[in-house]
């Protein structure tokens, strides 16, 4: 037990400790609030339960880095359980001959365990990370040379604040592990404490003052370590800890990982679209940047700096928090930020490199969303500022002007000459709706998997129809490109066209059509249900409707790619496999990176419509060499986008393999069968 002068100096120092950590959480509070759209507080219930589930099962981070999770687990849990330990020692400091959940009994012989096992986890752990990154000198942890850092973190901050933060773990966790030794060694520790009696020898020997003098030292350093490093702590990685949670206790719901919030363009007052500055952001996003934990994850799955482009999302949630931690009681108050975050966050080469592809939100630990605010800050650029790259007009004017960015004005159905397909007006009683998109409209290579597809939906008996002339483009590209006034006139109008006609289902060859009607049109009264055609196609299998190939596997080997506007952002991971191994019965083989995990082909976020920003490969090429590593003689793909990404990095590469989406595969594997009968 403390003396009373230690009672009264901890109190005095925890009052002073708390009321500056107060100041500091309140600005960290303050500057969210400065954010647009508000934190997303319904069902709150439901939404804790979510947040406790992700943070103590730690499943986000466990998907990556199999070590370092593994111990980050550990870290976690101990620092958890310490919340209760630091309670039960600082009663036991402040009440005579008390021990928290008592001497004996199961509970209390589980608590001491546990805090005996969890310790050791949590001190193996901090010990390797800071290794890891002072000893070691881990590549993940840093950043290429053309990647936009902010100052402090060439200064080095960054390793200060994991400096400090890993010292203080190791001395708060550390001194309590050593000072249950010390009170097994007075014979006053309760077992079972196994990892602590063995140090406990450490101690053998010494006089009972002088073990009574290490058992008040150790608890305060382990006690008073916090009240010292509290204040500290808003301004500090460590803030993860609880920002984290929070962060996916109030996010907004959203029908996928890459949906889009609209802009108000009804509001007359309203002078910004988009983000320009700090205090544009979301307040959701301006709590991304005190929950980033600093792991660059986000860049090792990023398309964009993989192949050496400047673009690093962890780089640009780092640089929001130290703009942010630089003048954090100013904006806490009310101040304007001085700069733009282009130039100090994010790179204007960065800005545009980003292909949208969702893998960093969908591989983030914490729940960020780094491609969300570059998408929110393209708005910005091309509403407010009008500095988007040259190429991107082109397509702006087609889909404002002729409905497609192709910016062709022949007919949408020139693509059917020869196959008879029905309109809505021709066939007013279809049951789905082939929404046919831009790119088979008007691409002469998806226009091939269109009719492929229509091949086998006659083949199978589908009632469907098209909608022929009254189709225009979804506005996929205007939205990623930050053309967002574009993107919702055209998609009033194409919901006006569909609540029209009233599909049942819609079923597209274009993930990115898919998207956008499925995932967003909602957004201004569209809501429909809707399915890739790989869908369709594995459904009229099982119902028998097309032939399931009787010796699967029998084919040459195929690799899939799965488009990131299919697979990560929507879901739809199995239905294309199970119709090329059951419709066309090839034998699949997978590249390392498939499924959620799989690697963008590079035309998304509008870059299909402009120049890949300068870097050491370009992001099409780097994709179609792992389709070739599989040894495969066919690259399956299930969007046209891919399609044409692929042909052209074959055609770079003089690459052997061919290009065909699955609806052309299955049609192909159909023919003899159709000769046949």
């Amino acid at each position: 037990m403390l003396s009373l002068f230690e009672k009264i100096a901890f109190v005095l120092l925890a009052a002073g400790s708390v009321a500056l950590a107060v100041r500091g959480f309140r600005h960290m509070w303050l500057v969210v609030r400065r954010g647009g759209d508000k934190l997303y507080l319904e069902r709150l219930p439901q939404r804790a339960w979510r947040a406790l589930r992700i943070y103590l099962s730690q499943q986000t981070t466990l998907r990556a880095r199999p070590l370092v999770s593994l111990l980050h687990v550990g870290v976690v849990w101990g620092f958890t359980f310490y919340f209760i330990v630091n309670f039960g020692d600082v009663l036991e400091g402040f009440i005579a001959d008390f021990k928290f959940l008592g001497e004996g009994g199961l509970l209390a012989a589980a608590y001491r365990l546990l805090g005996d096992v969890l310790s050791l986890a949590v001190l193996i752990g901090v010990a390797y990370f800071l290794l890891r990154r002072f000893v070691f000198g881990d590549k993940a942890l840093t950043f290429r040379e053309n990647v936009l850092v902010h100052p402090n973190v060439t200064k080095g901050h960054i390793r200060r604040d994991s400096l400090i933060v890993g010292v203080f773990i190791l001395a708060h966790v550390g001194a309590r592990f050593l000072g249950q030794s010390v009170q097994i060694a007075m014979g006053e520790g309760i077992a079972p404490q196994p990892f602590a009696g063995a140090v406990a020898g450490l101690w053998a020997g010494m006089s009972p003052d002088l073990l009574l003098f290490l058992d008040h030292a150790f608890w305060w350093i382990a006690l008073g370590g916090i009240l010292l490093f509290l204040p500290y702590f808003p301004y500090s990685k460590h803030a993860h800890l609880f920002m984290a949670p929070l962060n996916y206790l109030t996010k907004p719901p959203r029908k996928s990982l890459g949906e889009l919030a609209p802009e108000d363009f009804e509001d007359e007052s309203r002078e910004q679209f988009g983000v320009g500055k700090l205090e544009h952001l979301p307040q959701t996003h301006l709590m991304d940047a005190f929950a980033c934990i600093m792991c660059n994850r986000c860049q090792d799955v990023c398309p964009a700096y993989v192949t050496g482009k400047e673009l690093s999302p962890s780089a640009y949630e780092i640089n929001k928090r130290f703009l942010i931690k630089e003048r954090m009681a100013a904006l806490a108050n009310g101040a304007q930020s001085p700069s733009p975050l282009v130039g100090t966050a994010i790179s204007e080469s960065a800005l545009w490199a980003c292909t949208a592809c969702g893998a960093c939100v969908d591989i983030c630990p914490v729940g960020n969303e780094p491609m969300l605010d570059i998408l929110y800050i393209r708005r910005d650029q091309v509403l407010v500022e009008a500095n988007f790259p040259a190429e991107l007009k082109g397509a702006f004017n087609g889909m404002e002007r002729q409905g497609n960015p192709w910016q062709i004005s022949e007919s949408r159905l020139k693509w059917a000459e020869g196959l008879d397909v029905p309109t809505v007006e021709t066939n007013p009683d279809f049951e789905i709706l082939y929404w046919v998109g831009c790119a088979a409209s008007f691409e002469p290579r998806a226009q091939q998997t269109a009719r492929a597809f229509v091949q086998l939906m006659r083949r199978a008996g589908v009632n469907f129809a098209v909608l022929g002339e009254a189709e225009s483009c979804t506005g996929d590209t205007a939205r990623r490109a930050g053309n967002e006034f574009l993107y919702a006139e055209m998609a009033k109008a194409n919901v006006e066209t569909l609540n029209a006609v009233k599909p049942k289902r819609i079923v597209t060859t274009c993930p990115h059509c898919l998207h956008n009607l499925g995932k967003e049109y909602h957004q201004f009264g569209g809501h429909y249900t809707v399915i890739h055609h790989t869908e369709l196609i594995e459904e009229l299998i099982a119902a028998g409707k097309l032939p399931a190939h009787a010796h699967p596997n029998r084919q040459p080997n195929v690799t899939f790619h799965d488009p990131c506007y299919l697979g990560r952002q929507n879901g739809v991971i199995e239905a294309p496999r199970a119709a090329l191994q059951q419709g066309a019965g090839v034998n699949l083989v997978e590249m390392a990176r498939h499924g959620k995990q799989s690697f963008c082909c590079g035309a998304g976020g509008a870059q299909f419509w402009k120049e890949e920003e300068h870097g050491a490969a370009r992001v099409n090429v780097t994709r179609y060499k792992e389709a070739q590593a599989t040894g495969a003689t066919t690259l399956a793909v299930g969007c046209p986008f891919c399609m044409r990404m692929f042909s052209d990095a074959g055609g770079e590469l003089g690459g052997a393999m061919q290009i065909k989406d699955v609806a052309e595969l299955i049609a192909e594997s159909l023919q003899p069968q159709a000769a046949a009968d």
